[in-house]
């Protein structure tokens, strides 16, 4: 496959079985990565509107990556509480290096600006160290811990305005 795989985005529910599937797949990633699966607490209804919205990436009609937002009303940054979540960012072993993630985030943001976000935050981590690469090359730029691994010394929490 090449840098130009055509991804299509579908909104679903984040129990739809596409969605439920990558979700594992992800979980599965962070058990390798950090021996563990994401303790995050996440509700089905935080992705819903409009407070939130989960999307499905296909590739040639089979789920190649996912990507969430939801609102978050307990952080400020860049002077603005008006701020959204990544969450549940993955593509699948088979369609990484095709640009997917790069594609995936460029529509979170889109979604969560249209919805009235004014600052895309996130938080990932050292055994992730392409998914960093990705942010701060997309513009992320450093902030404080935020979210439910905020202590953890190998958290990294970024932040973006949407313009």
């Amino acid at each position: 496959m090449t840098k130009d795989t055509a991804l299509r985005i579908e909104r679903r529910p984040i129990t739809h079985p596409d969605a439920l599937a990558l979700v594992e797949e992800v979980q599965q990633e962070y058990v390798v990565r950090y021996g563990g699966r994401d303790e995050t607490p996440l509700q089905p209804t935080e992705f819903d509107d409009p407070d939130g919205a989960f999307f499905v990436g296909y590739v040639d009609g089979q789920p190649a990556a996912s990507g969430a937002w939801r609102r978050r009303t307990d952080v400020t940054v860049f002077g603005s509480d008006r701020t959204a979540e990544v969450k549940r960012m993955y593509v699948t072993l088979e369609h990484r290096g095709e640009g997917l993630a790069r594609t995936m985030l460029a529509h979170l943001e889109r979604t969560a600006r249209e919805s009235g976000a004014e600052v895309m935050v996130l938080e990932t981590g050292l055994a992730q160290p392409e998914a960093i690469a990705l942010y701060v090359s997309s513009g992320y730029t450093a902030i404080p811990g935020f979210a439910h691994y905020k202590d953890a010394p190998d958290n990294r929490c970024f932040a973006r305005p949407l313009e």
